[in-house]
């Protein structure tokens, strides 16, 4: 399949995604440098060299999307996944594609202008910049302004494929999700290593589920694109007298090894196993206690639509079940940047829970449960019912 987009390809997107109307006057694409301290990669590179031919692309197309501006963002990476934006970005004519954040010359202009002036935001980044767009449409939506995101950490080529399925399908599925996470209390897994049974209960208690669709129709919502999951964030205890109930053992495959961690008031406690992959984690949650905090439970769709993971989580988590450590304020939990040691330790990592990136981790059920429901979701790795 064509792993590139013409001008009318990225218009059907932004119209499709979108779905502009007369009060839409801009478009931004806003595109991540490396710097001192996270040098470029090969993919970064030709993300960055993406997004500069997608602005020129797009400048025809901007009268048959009734939008007036049309703008290019670079800006110095923000430090780590899902950590606060800076404050200041430098326009681009998509000519010049820049290798680190210090070449740029231009008048640097803040964010807050920009979001204020471009309703709609792409964002093809090497770290993701989810958690501050979802942060900063909120805000702009209660000050009286507003604009929306599609944010895309990561992407690659590979994945153009994604961006052009049935997303009215697709939203359908994730808003059958939502509704049963937001009826929900509990979840509870069950997994399986090396014939070995591992029971985890996540505490859904107190917090309602989201839908991200691929679909951004209306201001004051970010989220990622391609996408196609159902996510809620487990309660994290922060109710004064009411803690999390969330408890057991979850196994984790990184690399070879399978790390186990024991769970207690929705955190993780212990590393139970051993090997230099648990001895590091076992590090880690110490060091960093809000990595340790579990902070999504993600049900990704698109494993149904004959897609396969391309070792970026933008796509990889939306294949199937994910749950994820660290920040979690971005949906509405408790645990932002300023629980973290410093701005470059800021983290939302996701556990993706599909045979291609964790073979030795089945999981044999997941079933969601409430004061007028119980059902399992997921036997076997497969989703059952849909609609």
């Amino acid at each position: 399949m064509n792993q590139t987009l013409t001008s009318e390809d990225l218009r059907l997107l932004v119209q499709r995604v979108f779905q502009p109307t007369k009060a839409d006057r801009g478009l931004a694409i806003i595109v991540d440098l490396p710097d001192e301290r996270l040098a470029d990669n090969e993919d970064w590179a030709g993300r960055r060299a993406m997004a500069a031919e997608w602005f020129k692309a797009l400048q025809s197309e901007m009268e048959n999307l009734g939008l007036e501006r049309l703008t290019l963002a670079w800006y110095r990476n923000a430090g780590g996944n899902n950590a606060d934006l800076p404050a200041t970005w430098v326009s681009g004519d998509g000519n010049t594609v820049f290798n680190h954040a210090d070449e740029p010359s231009g008048a640097e202009q803040t964010f807050s202008d920009l979001f204020a002036t471009h309703s709609l935001v792409m964002a093809p980044t090497e770290l993701s910049a989810t958690a501050p767009l979802k942060v900063a449409t909120r805000e702009a939506e209660s000050s009286g302004g507003g604009f929306r995101a599609a944010t895309m950490p990561g992407f690659l080529p590979s994945m153009i494929p994604a961006l052009r399925l049935d997303y009215e399908l697709i939203n359908r599925r994730v808003w059958y999700l939502k509704k049963l996470l937001d009826a929900a209390n509990r979840a509870d897994f069950h997994f399986e290593v090396d014939g070995q049974n591992h029971e985890l209960m996540l505490d859904l208690r107190h917090n309602g589920g989201h839908a991200s669709g691929g679909l951004f129709p209306n201001n004051g919502i970010a989220g990622n694109l391609p996408s196609g999951e159902a996510y809620i964030v487990p309660y994290e205890g922060n109710i004064a007298g009411d803690a999390s109930l969330s408890r057991g053992t979850m196994p984790v495959q990184i690399g070879d090894e399978v790390v186990l961690y024991r769970i207690e008031k929705n955190k993780a406690v212990e590393v139970l196993t051993d090997g230099a992959a648990s001895a590091e984690e076992a590090r880690h949650i110490v060091a960093e206690p809000a990595y340790a905090n579990l902070a999504e439970l993600g049900l990704g769709v698109l494993g149904d639509f004959n897609l396969k993971p391309t070792g970026s989580i933008l796509l990889d988590e939306k294949l199937g079940l994910h749950i994820a450590f660290g920040r979690s304020d971005h949906f509405g939990g408790s645990v932002g940047p300023d629980d973290f040691s410093s701005p470059d330790a800021v983290i939302h990592l996701d556990r993706v829970y599909i045979p291609e990136t964790q073979p030795k981790v089945l999981v044999r059920e997941v079933k969601l449960s409430g004061p007028d429901l119980e059902k399992v979701i997921i036997r076997d790795g497969l989703f059952l019912e849909m609609d």
